[in-house]
């Protein structure tokens, strides 16, 4: 019997249903009977909330500046967790150093090289590329199936790949590039795609199962023990925000930051300005993918990754962007936190099983809402 959908029918067992209501009033009770406990999870809501909203910004840069519906944010993230996982585990480097490292190489992968005289070189040898690329790609899925003995060849493989990705202008020049100022289906589909090969390419190289790193730091515990705070979490949310703060002064003061600025409120204008905006969209996309990048290993060290849980991270960005709107900061942090505590009242409430459904009808009713909304803004013409 599917709970949710249809109470129980004759001949089956209406006791299930009826435990679940107890159990679901017997969680409401704890929050009356124990108001502490709502003091903790809002203090966990507003940890995961964080990191939420991060990821989000970075989608918030790229939908408003390029136009792109970037349904492979999440996978972003899950790709910076598996950078600073491979680095702890392989190089030695310390779990903390991981999430500066995870920027710069998830930096690199978006696109930061796109128009850079090594860029540049690498067109001009397109037909050299070509080939190479395709004899490694031929190799990797080889040398993955292959077995455990093969692993160092795919691991080869999968790097050299990476860099000529990379010197070709990374994810921006593949993808993103070609589907900037297309319609909202082409974007989405090329995205999805992105997002697809994304996955699968981490599920080869790293296996299907759950990783994280521990820290080894220990918990705080107040109230006689009902609210515990892992030292982890609070450091992950102080380095989220340090991040956060860092890109909004850069988005404020620099000269870039002023020049994605324009584009995102008329790219032809921009243009006419002398703003060059093929390098203000690279840098875009590269500047979304480091934050991401930031945001993954963060959360491998408070949390676990999976190479497919990269769409968790994808919906809740879009309902936080929905909810939000677009260029609006404070909004992203608010409906970030938001989203966070909502999940956290919800898995307690109605279980763990529940977390990810609250996720997908927070973005049903944000795009209830926003269609309400412009159908009362909408105007007749005289």
């Amino acid at each position: 019997m599917k709970r949710g959908f249809s109470g129980p029918k004759r001949g089956e067992n209406p006791g299930e249903e009826a435990d679940l209501m107890d159990q679901i009033a017997g969680n409401i009770g704890l929050l009356i009977d124990y108001p502490l406990v709502n003091f903790k999870i809002l203090i966990d809501g507003v940890m995961i909330g964080a990191l939420f909203a991060l990821a989000a910004y970075g989608l918030a840069l790229v939908w408003g500046v390029m136009n792109v519906k970037n349904l492979a944010q999440g996978d972003f993230v899950i790709g910076g967790g598996y950078v600073s996982w491979w680095l702890v585990k392989n190089v030695g480097l310390h779990p903390l150093l991981g999430v500066p490292a995870a920027f710069v190489v998830m930096a690199l992968l978006g696109g930061a090289l796109h128009g850079t005289p090594i860029h540049n070189w690498a067109r001009s040898q397109t037909k050299a590329m070509i080939w190479v690329s395709s004899i490694t790609a031929v190799v990797f899925v080889i040398a993955t199936y292959m077995g455990e003995q093969a692993g160092s060849i795919a691991g080869y493989a999968g790097l050299i790949l990476t860099i000529l990705l990379i010197i070709n202008g990374g994810i921006y020049n593949l993808v993103i590039s070609r589907v900037i100022e297309r319609d909202l289906f082409t974007s989405l589909l090329a995205t999805f795609g992105l997002a697809i090969m994304g996955a699968q390419i981490m599920n080869l190289l790293f296996g299907s199962d759950t990783q994280s790193l521990d820290l080894g730091y220990d918990t705080l515990y107040f109230a006689d023990g009902l609210i515990d705070v892992p030292i982890a979490k609070l450091i992950g949310v102080v380095m989220a925000a340090a991040l956060a703060t860092a890109v909004i002064l850069f988005m404020k003061r620099s000269r870039m930051g002023q020049a994605i600025r324009a584009t995102a409120q008329d790219a032809r204008a921009a243009r006419v300005l002398g703003i060059d905006t093929e390098k203000v969209y690279a840098f875009t996309f590269s500047l979304n993918a480091a934050i991401c990048g930031a945001a993954g290993a963060i959360i491998v060290m408070v949390w676990v990754i999976q190479p497919f849980y990269g769409i968790t991270y994808s919906v809740r960005a879009f309902v936080i962007v929905t909810a939000a709107g677009l260029g609006n900061l404070p909004g992203v942090i608010a409906a970030g936190l938001g989203i966070g505590a909502a999940e956290q009242y919800g898995s307690h409430i109605f279980g763990i099983g529940y977390q990810q459904a609250i996720a997908v009808m927070l973005l049903l009713a944000v795009l209830i809402y926003r269609l309400m909304q412009q159908k009362r803004n909408r105007q007749v013409l005289q």
